[in-house]
């Protein structure tokens, strides 16, 4: 996760730690000198120093921590979030705790080839998901997994699975799972989005 550059980017980046701020103790606190360079006075391009350093580091390190990260409960539902552009998908894997609050248990992104960035957005949103059930196979097998996502992959699996040995070859692995599709706009989806949109590979 390389740090912003920009207003824009750092929104970005907050908005993906928010989603988890029920889990970080002192959010607010932790995050204040990030959240002051959205302040409208603030340059688009950002004037970094050792402190804004020194608060995004402290946030990816609570939310990589055993108090953040939890231990799956194998028996309950699981939430997936996808999402895919040209060059990388990302994911979430999650639980909602007894409260209703989604409890994050694993990230992952990957940087796609050459041959999959040239795929249409819904083959991307669909492989996304593919990748992201067999990435965390071990975990979700056997159990209730809801998938958001901003776009509708699995109608377009199902009915042009027929014409294409890729298609068919994701309709079967899908088959594998209990999956319940619910669309995600992508500013409700932060996380993922933010995995595959704003991690560097290189």
């Amino acid at each position: 996760m390389s740090r912003p550059r920009t207003k824009s980017e750092l929104r970005k980046l907050l908005g993906a730690f928010s989603y988890y701020r029920e889990y970080v103790p002192h959010f607010a606190e932790i995050s204040k000198s990030l959240t002051d360079l959205t302040r409208k006075q603030t340059p688009n391009v950002l004037p970094w120093t050792d402190e804004h350093q020194y608060a995004l580091e402290c946030l990816r390190t609570k939310l990589s921590s055993p108090h953040v990260l939890r231990i799956p409960q194998f028996g309950k539902p699981f939430c997936l979030h996808t999402d895919a552009i040209g060059i990388a998908v990302g994911t979430t894997l999650g639980q909602l705790d007894d409260e209703g609050f989604e409890q994050p248990l694993a990230f992952a992104s990957q940087k796609l080839t050459g041959p999959q960035s040239a795929w249409s957005a819904i083959e991307l949103e669909a492989f996304a998901i593919i990748w992201a059930l067999n990435r965390f196979k071990n975990i979700v097998y056997g159990a209730k997994i809801t998938v958001f996502c901003d776009h509708n992959p699995l109608q377009y699996i199902k009915e042009c699975a027929p014409k294409s040995a890729k298609l068919l070859r994701w309709s079967l692995a899908l088959q594998e799972f209990d999956i319940d599709l619910r669309y995600a706009k992508g500013s409700d989806n932060v996380v993922a989005d933010y995995l595959s949109r704003n991690v560097s590979y290189e």
